[in-house]
């Protein structure tokens, strides 16, 4: 252990054993009454502090058993000559345990016991209970001691690593919510924008073509008019500059079909496209683990209003998510379908279905189907849900086109 990394608590432990340790030896020395043994406790004194101080010994454990090897060969010998050595048997215990693995520090603590019991009997004391009682007894409350300090040290390193694991999760969760976020509020700008100012500059426009038509070419008035035109289509097309910019960016680099083709592709959504063709293997995607999922578009394709393709966009990818979060469909099929007056899109899977009458409102506020509802409703278009339990599922929108498209 990095003793860089040790608590106060333990620090003021790990002093409390040396102290015990010195203590016990300078006992044992005055005890001796030789200078075999008093140099023997010197040796045993100068091994226990070479190896409280090699970094080796805490940080290997084949160091530490032969550390602690010298040192029970070192004690064993001053055992020999003073049995006031058995003393050293306690902290002993705890070296044992905390620097051999389970499988080894037992057998040695049961190894220490018995010799501190034998030398003391070797010595000449008379047989008693608290000759085999002390030894024995310090042993099994080193080992209770140090079992149950490493069982509260793994428990609080687990708990450790949970609340980082939770500050981590927590850091994402507030990153994503801020990314999509920001893509709301994108989305909302361009709606706006869409919606009030490049329809008015729109409105403006044909206000004034219609009062450039009835007043004469040469007149002073109709070149105004011409030149108050010309700036509100400049406007408008600059408004549609902006709201090109706010839109999502799938919708940057192509058409909503393109979009729409893009999430069917390998890694880009819950079921990618394989070599063989635009219905390939299923595989994993943002979602996780999806269906085989095929894309299509029926009709003539015409341009949308940005609104149009963001508000079908988020809706695909919201049925998408839910089919691979609930549904365990091993197909599905996105259609988008242009009609004289309307456009269309389905998503259809042969998963488990649902009972749509019984759905609660999505806890994540993202991927619920109200949520869906609203995209479509907000533009004036239809929303439908057909599922039964067993029978796959199949979510339907249409908005209608505007004039002009």
């Amino acid at each position: 252990m990095d003793p860089r990394s040790l608590t106060p608590a333990f620090r003021a432990l790990r002093l409390c054993l040396h102290l015990l340790v010195a203590g016990l030896l300078v006992l044992a020395a005055v005890r001796a009454d030789s200078a075999a043994g008093t140099a023997m406790a010197a040796v045993t004194g100068a091994v226990y502090a070479t190896g409280s101080y090699l970094p080796s010994v805490r940080s290997s454990q084949r160091a530490a058993a032969a550390w602690l090897a010298v040192l029970g060969a070192s004690w064993l010998g001053l055992l020999w000559l003073t049995p006031e050595a058995l003393w050293l048997a306690f902290p002993l215990y705890f070296l044992q345990l905390h620097l051999l693995p389970t499988r080894w520090s037992l057998p040695a603590v049961a190894l220490t016991a018995g010799a501190a019991i034998l030398s003391y009997v070797g010595h000449g004391a008379a047989l008693n209970p608290g000759v085999f009682i002390g030894p024995l007894l310090g042993a099994a409350v080193a080992v209770a001691t140090v079992l149950g300090y490493q069982a509260l040290y793994r428990e609080s390193e687990r708990r450790r690593r949970l609340i980082e694991e939770l500050i981590e999760t927590r850091a994402e969760l507030a990153a994503a919510e801020r990314h999509a976020g920001t893509l709301a509020e994108r989305e909302r700008l361009a709606r706006e924008i869409h919606d009030t100012l490049a329809q008015g500059l729109s409105s403006i426009q044909l206000l004034l073509r219609a009062a450039e038509r009835v007043l004469p070419p040469d007149s002073p008035a109709a070149d105004h008019i011409g030149r108050a035109r010309e700036a509100a289509q400049d406007n408008l097309a600059e408004a549609r500059r902006f709201v090109r910019a706010l839109s999502p960016p799938d919708l940057e680099h192509g058409s909503l079909a393109a979009a729409l083709e893009r999430l069917c592709e390998p890694g880009a959504g819950p079921a990618p496209e394989g070599p063989e063709g635009p219905e390939g293997p299923a595989g994993a995607g943002p979602y996780g683990p999806g269906p085989r999922v095929r894309f299509s578009v029926s009709g003539t394709p015409v341009e949308l209003p940005t609104p149009y393709e963001v508000a079908l966009l988020r809706i695909a990818q919201s049925a998408l998510a839910n089919t691979v979060r609930h549904a365990s469909a091993s197909r599905a099929e996105i259609t988008l379908s242009f009609m004289d007056a309307s456009v269309t899109l389905d998503v259809v899977d042969d998963g488990r279905g649902f009972d749509p009458v019984s759905v609660r409102p999505s806890s994540d506020g993202g991927f619920g189907l109200p949520a869906m509802r609203s995209r479509a409703e907000s533009l004036g278009g239809t929303f439908t849900v057909e599922s039964a339990p067993g029978q796959g599922t199949a979510v339907a929108v249409s908005l209608p086109l505007p004039a002009g498209a």
